[in-house]
């Protein structure tokens, strides 16, 4: 659950980085700031990924028992 939590706080990370470079028109903040958001977006599917494994693991125990 702590991966949701980080990828959300990378995410709000990111946007507020790239909102104060947009503002402020440094290109680099605005990237650097896009990139975390790409950055969470990954941490989320990862997150996704392994809950989804999860499950699959719980029905196939389930199944054979």
């Amino acid at each position: 659950m702590s991966n949701k939590f980080d990828a959300a706080a990378k995410d709000a990370e990111g946007k507020i980085q790239s909102a104060v470079g947009s503002l402020t028109g440094d290109k680099g903040q605005q990237l650097k700031g896009e990139a975390k958001q790409v950055q969470a977006d990954a941490m989320k599917a990862v997150a996704k990924l392994k809950e989804e494994a999860k499950k699959a693991a719980s029905k196939l125990a389930d199944a054979t028992e």
